[in-house]
């Protein structure tokens, strides 16, 4: 096992790699008394224009559609107006990418007013205006029939929220605006969106290792300050949060939730309490933030608090370590193109059967990315009986997951006691990747 001084001085040296060039760094490099981070400027633009123009047509052949339709609205937009460029719609505009002799088009109908300064961004091939008191969805429904596409995905879906956003109107004004062909090739977007959102560009990816770089980081950092007997949870958890808050990143979920520090019995997804952490405790940080207000981490790191005579966790807790680390491992060897996320639960739950974990109910992993539970595959469903749709997906390079390896037991005092060790991998097309060292020793406090 490590010790906290000599794990904080090798285990997560930043690693050399090519990020991009409005990042910072390495953690040295910034003024720890200085509240503002220069980040630079925010890449989203430029990489919304890539995923674009290089995944967008790639899904739109998988899911095996001609066209995808989105309608933007002030005030009240769809789910995937940023992603697509319409989150500044001063009224109706029209979004339309379709493939067309084996090119991919994308076409804007637009209010007059944004038109111009929409144009400008560079995002679609064209931006056709819209005058005033005309109406951009019966443009954009000539313009359609025009075309003879056979599927059209428009955002209308009972699984998926992201491609749900078109309103009961806007599906009335569009339906009666659309030739009869045109309205039977309507269908639901939500195979496109996952398929879409699901694949990250090697830029995404780079934001979220440095996320990631920060969030194991600062978790370490935390433990470092921890007094047994007389830091609480919640203390540890408010040094959490006047990193991110010095450092001027987002939460990469609820505040609520995150950072969530237990030294106590099982608790979830929770807040962290004043509990204090005592001689004894295995504490479980989960942690995660957001950079430029879009891409996400999300982390897990455990440590023991050493008795007075102790100068290494007891017996049955480092084999309780050593079960979920190694749990980790099996799954993240299983994660591979071409796999189910229920395959790679089952490698980890496996190895939890073997060792003799108590049932835990929590899947092994999940997709991240711009949300902490992105669109993508679950890692999970091996231990639940029936389909889980979700978990049938199959992994594809470029996908990112947070995933766990699980060990838990029956505390003396009442309650179960999980540890959950969390990674961030993403698939590449020989099998994964770590974004970050993986955690491979128990941190001890207390010396």
């Amino acid at each position: 096992m490590l010790k906290i001084s000599c794990l904080m001085r090798f285990a997560y040296l930043f690693l050399i790699i090519p990020i991009l060039a409005c990042l910072p760094q390495n953690q040295e490099s910034f003024n720890k008394e200085t509240t503002t981070i220069d980040w630079g400027e925010n890449p989203w633009p430029e990489i919304r224009k890539e995923r674009i123009k290089q995944l967008l047509p790639a899904a739109m052949e998988t899911t095996g559609l001609d066209a995808w339709l989105v309608i933007c609205r002030e005030n009240d937009n769809d789910p995937m107006a940023d992603h697509i460029g319409g989150e500044n719609a001063g009224g109706t505009a029209v979004f339309l990418f379709y493939l067309a002799s084996e090119d991919f088009h994308s076409i804007v109908f637009s209010p007059v007013g944004e038109a111009t300064a929409l144009d400008e961004l560079d995002i679609h091939e064209r931006v056709i205006p819209v005058d005033r008191g005309a109406s951009a969805i019966e443009d954009a429904a000539k313009f359609i029939g025009n075309l003879s596409l056979s599927r059209i995905a428009i955002n209308t879906s009972s699984q998926n929220k992201l491609a749900d956003g078109l309103s009961h109107s806007q599906y009335q004004a569009l339906t009666t605006a659309l030739d009869p062909e045109s309205r039977a090739a309507l269908v639901s977007s939500e195979d496109l969106i996952y398929e879409w959102l699901s694949i990250k560009l090697p830029q995404e990816i780079e934001i979220m290792r440095k996320a990631a770089e920060l969030t194991a980081a600062w978790q370490l950092e935390a433990y470092a300050t921890i007094v047994p007997g007389e830091t609480t949870d919640a203390e540890v958890a408010a040094f959490l949060d006047a990193k991110m808050e010095a450092y001027g990143v987002g939460e990469a979920w609820s505040p609520s939730q995150n950072p969530n520090v237990n030294s106590g019995p099982d608790r979830g997804h929770s807040h962290a309490t004043d509990k204090v952490i005592m001689p004894g405790d295995v504490i479980q940080t989960d942690f995660g933030i957001k950079l430029y207000d879009r891409w996400v981490s999300d982390i897990q790191r455990f440590a023991y608090v050493l008795g007075q005579d102790q100068n290494q966790a007891p017996d049955h807790i480092q084999r309780y370590w050593e079960s979920a680390r190694d749990g980790g491992f099996a799954a993240f060897q299983a994660m591979r193109p071409g796999v189910r996320g229920e395959d790679v639960d089952a490698a980890q739950r496996a190895l939890m059967k073997q060792n003799e974990s108590e049932y835990v109910m929590w899947s092994t992993g999940h997709p991240v990315g711009y949300v902490a539970h992105d669109a993508g595959p679950n890692l999970g469903g091996s231990h639940i009986p029936g389909q889980r749709p979700a978990a049938q997906l199959r992994l594809k390079a470029g996908m990112v997951f947070a995933f766990d390896g699980f060990h838990a037991w029956t505390l003396e005092q009442g309650g179960t006691k999980t540890i959950s060790v969390e990674e961030m991998a993403v698939i590449t097309q020989n099998g994964a990747e770590y974004l970050i060292p993986p955690q491979q020793e128990l941190i001890l406090i207390g010396r």
